[in-house]
């Protein structure tokens, strides 16, 4: 035992020695959203300090809302307050385009760029070059309950459509007992109801804009559009469904709530485990309806991690999403928390998986569904823009949110099914006047 002496020494020293060490670590400082994968990312993230113990990372964890408004606002500005971001496939290549992004093409061979399922890659590139790494993908897809299909005699089709699906949520609906036939977003916001809206628009051979950029929002297919999913809304859902949005409606479904439920992809790992779950042996998947089209009839999304070309420690940020999208951080997290846990929808070798085939009876539906979106063509007729739940130009943010508002009006009865078209006209039009440039 040291003496008091050496103890002194010892109590003043230590500290001195500890302050060295982190002084001489590189924060890295992370911006990303609270879900259930980057909660896991966040977990895990102790390895990669591990393995680097220069690096430090620091979390600045957010709702998506508040996410894209602080990213966007440092990004307009100039300014470097993270050294990676979480961005989703709306934003990597408008802002590689704008050069707010570092260029991934240095990557290590064994990332393996390959192996990234390439639909995902191509919607997180620009002109061929990534500008960010996709931590997950998703698709869109029908969720439904077997147990209550059988007992109406009802068979889910392979492909679905629309007018089936109409079908179905009126034979299923019974309020008196709690059961809704069908669970859609409805929460205002381009990434909320317009996200679903637009792909049974799509569906249903309606469109943003002609191939002269006119706006369409006011056309008889959107009228179509907005009255079916108004009547959905109305005579086959829950109450309140303008708060509704993903959570809300997978909580819906996995209460035994919801009969039919389409949304993102991501929620098929969920609807099956029975610790959040009540329903998940009766659980299941079928693709997301079409109309007069397939195109576009089921979206595409990942979100990604990328690095903002004035960040600090580029180096070390890059290090870090290169870790965080590998395929060695699947195969950690599956040894760790489960298959079951995987990010989804990102790499062809997690589905090559016999393991992860065994647990995730969706699996290959979902692949199926990232595949075969298509945001090069995402609507019946020839448009000149790309994207499926969105339109991949600037400005689509600030359109999506104000045609979000009139139609969460329209379901509140604040606003006619005319004045929603007009209105929905008439933003599209202003704003896209205030932020195109040569589209």
């Amino acid at each position: 035992m040291p003496g008091l002496f050496q103890r002194r020494v010892f109590s003043i020293l230590l500290p001195l020695a500890f302050c060295a060490s982190t002084q001489a670590q590189t924060v890295v400082k992370i911006a990303t959203i609270a879900n259930g994968d980057m909660t896991i990312m966040q977990q895990m993230s102790g390895e990669f300090e591990k393995s680097h113990p220069d690096i430090r990372l620091e979390w600045h964890v957010m709702d998506d809302g508040e996410l894209r408004k602080q990213v966007l606002s440092d990004m307009n500005s100039g300014q470097a307050n993270f050294d990676v971001i979480t961005v989703g496939t709306y934003e990597a290549p408008l802002w590689g385009k704008k050069g707010w992004l570092q260029p991934l093409n240095n990557l290590p061979a064994d990332y393996n760029v390959d192996d990234l399922l390439k639909p995902i890659r191509s919607a997180l590139s620009w002109q061929g070059t990534l500008y960010a790494l996709p931590f997950y993908g998703e698709s869109s897809m029908t969720y439904y309950r077997k147990d209550l299909f059988a007992k109406k005699n009802l068979t889910m089709p392979k492909n679905p459509s629309w007018d089936e699906v109409k079908a179905f949520a009126a034979q299923l609906t019974d309020k008196s007992q709690g059961v809704y036939g069908l669970c859609l977003r409805g929460l205002a916001g381009w990434g909320d109801n317009v996200a679903f809206i637009t792909t049974m628009a799509n569906a249903y051979g309606a469109e943003w804009f002609d191939e002269n950029w006119h706006p369409r929002l006011d056309s008889d297919e959107w009228r179509a559009v907005l009255t079916d999913y108004v009547q959905m809304m109305h005579d086959y859902g829950p109450p309140d469904g303008t708060s509704n949005s993903f959570g809300q409606n997978l909580k819906l479904f996995a209460q035994g709530k919801c009969a039919m439920w389409i949304d993102s992809t991501v929620a098929a790992g969920m609807v099956i485990n029975p610790q959040i779950s009540p329903v998940a042996d009766s659980a299941g998947f079928a693709p997301a309806p079409t109309a007069l089209s397939s195109n576009g009839s089921h979206w595409l999304w990942a979100w990604a991690l990328a690095v903002p070309q004035r960040a600090s420690h580029k180096d070390e940020a890059q290090q870090f999403i290169t870790w965080a999208t590998s395929q060695a951080y699947i195969q950690d997290v599956a040894k760790t928390v489960g298959w079951g846990a995987i990010p989804p929808g990102s790499r062809y070798s997690s589905y090559a998986q016999v393991k992860y085939q065994k647990l995730a009876p969706y699996a290959d539906g979902v692949k199926q569904a990232v595949e075969t979106a298509t945001p090069e063509q995402p609507t019946l007729y020839p448009v000149p823009y790309q994207g499926v739940q969105y339109v991949s130009i600037p400005g689509f943010d600030q359109m999506g949110d104000a045609v979000g508002r009139n139609i969460s009006d329209l379901l509140e009865g604040k606003k006619t099914l005319d004045e929603t078209l007009s209105a929905n006209q008439q933003a599209v039009t202003t704003i896209y006047a205030e932020t195109s440039q040569g589209n």
